[in-house]
């Protein structure tokens, strides 16, 4: 399959990441056979691209993938994984953490790295996020850490998640950013008007997108009159495009000249066979805004 630049530097992703966040205990469970036969149906697909953070399946997820990867080493060479740190959650395995926090410092990264590795049995992180800004976070501590961790081979790039523009910018002086993950969606459009997008398609560095279905929203909810209309909107352009109200949502991304990537949280390898499909798709630019404005809510100015 053919593959998309993230950035000036060498990292590349496939059309869509696989996210991990629901395959673990918050919610398929998946056993190491499971795994095993997802992880390879994804890659058979051209999917080579994992999505986890420390902190899903309350910090169990990782180490049920890592798992799979023990038993079957030689995927390892075939994938890439991302995975992000930052948050500190309370669980019962992390029992001295009080509350839920943010922190960035050069202890709980390496830390949090520390963790991944072992976790997911691998000696090297492709691309390490930071999965929340912590409002308190020293650039130059972060940028001296994540050198660190990269001349160390444990990790060979870095991104953040879920930063404002001025915050990514902030960070993105000190050390080269390779992509930023944003939630973004016909029910989270904030990221194409504060200036994230812009700032991306500036830079050339290409935004992954967690729940780009928006968690089924409006697939699933018509309760007011702006839903009702952009479920109707969905309807007919489903019948125009010949594809389902999911595909119809994927494309909406992917119109974006800054390439939005999504991160697709199915369990199912015929939805990723779906989401596919779209691949040699277009939608026409006025049927594009009818989706924007239907889920806005109201016409555009």
């Amino acid at each position: 399959m053919r593959q998309t630049s993230l950035s000036k530097k060498s990292v590349k992703f496939s059309s869509y990441l696989i996210g991990t966040m629901r395959l673990g205990s918050w919610g398929e469970n998946f056993n190491t056979s499971q795994w095993i036969d997802f992880i390879e149906k994804s890659l058979e697909l051209g999917l080579r691209d994992f999505d986890h953070a420390d902190i899903y399946g309350d910090y169990t997820t990782e180490a049920d993938f890592g798992k799979a990867l023990k038993d079957r080493p030689n995927l390892r060479t075939e994938m890439q994984i991302t995975t992000k740190c930052g948050i500190k959650m309370p669980s019962e395995s992390r029992p001295k953490y009080a509350l839920k926090s943010y922190d960035s410092g050069e202890e709980h990264i390496i830390e949090s790295v520390e963790n991944s590795l072992r976790n997911l049995q691998t000696d090297y992180i492709d691309i390490l996020l930071l999965h929340r800004p912590d409002f308190l976070m020293n650039p130059a501590e972060i940028a001296t850490t994540f050198s660190k961790l990269q001349e160390e081979g444990k990790v060979k790039y870095f991104g953040v998640s879920n930063f404002t523009p001025s915050q990514f910018e902030m960070l993105n002086t000190m050390i080269p950013l390779v992509t930023h993950q944003v939630e973004v969606s016909l029910s989270h459009l904030s990221p194409f008007e504060n200036g994230t997008l812009d700032q991306l398609q500036m830079k050339n560095i290409q935004p992954t997108a967690w729940s780009p279905l928006g968690g089924g929203h409006f697939m699933h909810k018509g309760n007011t009159k702006s839903e009702r209309n952009l479920n109707h909107i969905l309807k007919r352009l489903s019948e125009k495009y010949e594809l389902n109200a999911a595909q119809l949502m994927l494309l909406f991304l992917k119109k974006h000249p800054s390439g939005i990537i999504p991160v697709l949280g199915t369990s199912k390898t015929d939805r990723l066979e779906e989401a596919l499909a779209v691949k040699t798709k277009t939608i026409e630019k006025e049927d594009w805004y009818a989706l924007y404005s239907a889920a806005k809510g109201e016409e555009l100015a």
